[in-house]
């Protein structure tokens, strides 16, 4: 059990008794990109998934780029119509509304097939990863019509966010149903003497979003040794998406075993203090 780092959550508990615990959404690309390398359908995307969800996982993830180097479009549709044996679960598509990100979304609703949120990411088509939120007031206009756009369709928009408290009433401005808070800061400070520094300022933005009337997400960098401590620290996280750490962790440990010791992390940080 890892403690509580500063007292704080004496007034403010980050997870009161009765509090829904945070869901558990497991990224898939990186079994995308080790399938890509090979001209043959190993490993699985679609099996991943599956096996992620029977595990335990309450949502499956993709981030496909326009230039499908992890995540292709057939992919996208394949698990959207997997979610529809699994109604309890949600299905998250992240990306970058100014690129390809859209169609998926006037696709997938279209045909009927599941989707519950939609992450906008200001990633740029060759980025390697995400690696920044979005910027306001610099990029309220350019988020609104595609926020609108999902809404008429009835998805969720979550829009990925740098850990800046000011930030969070102007994504609510913008219509967005939630923020994800991008999380490497913390991950790269998680071992290291500046991490309660780091973990207070996430704890702030959480705060200001809920104030702000938004829903808090969390990921990038999230894993095993980090997350109980995370979630302990900050309040109200509905969600984490968890890919790279996930994925890697399964290769020694299965599908199976990784995402109930993921399920057990997120427990750890709700044992009551």
């Amino acid at each position: 059990m890892i403690a509580l780092f500063h007292t704080d959550h004496r007034t403010h508990p980050p997870h009161p008794p009765g509090t829904l615990k945070t869901a558990l959404s497991v990224n898939v690309n990186k079994v995308a990109l080790l399938r890509n390398t090979r001209n043959l359908d190993i490993p699985s995307v679609l099996r991943a998934a599956e096996l992620c969800l029977k595990a335990g996982a309450q949502g499956i993830t993709v981030h496909p780029r326009p230039d499908e180097r992890h995540i292709r479009a057939d992919d996208v549709y394949e698990i959207a119509a997997l979610m529809k044996d699994w109604p309890h679960c949600e299905f998250n598509i992240e990306g970058n509304p100014l690129q390809n990100l859209m169609h998926f979304v006037r696709d997938l609703t279209a045909r009927g097939l599941p989707l519950h949120q939609c992450t906008f990411v200001p990633d740029s088509e060759d980025q390697f990863t995400s690696d920044h939120g979005w910027s306001f007031p610099l990029d309220a206009e350019k988020l609104l019509p595609h926020i609108e756009y999902a809404h008429a369709r009835g998805v969720r928009v979550s829009l990925f966010m740098d850990p800046v408290p000011e930030a969070m009433a102007a994504a609510k401005s913008v219509g967005a149903d939630r923020v994800e808070l991008y999380t490497e800061s913390y991950a790269l400070a998680a071992s290291g003497a500046g991490k309660n520094k780091v973990l207070v300022q996430f704890e702030k933005a959480a705060l200001a979003a809920v104030a702000a009337g938004l829903g808090v997400n969390a990921g990038h960098d999230l894993n095993r040794d980090n997350l109980a401590e995370f979630l302990r620290a900050v309040p109200g996280v509905r969600e984490v998406s968890i890919g790279h750490a996930l994925i890697a962790d399964a290769l020694e440990l299965g599908y199976e075993a990784t995402v109930k010791q993921y399920l057990h992390c997120i427990d750890e940080a709700f044992i009551s203090a």
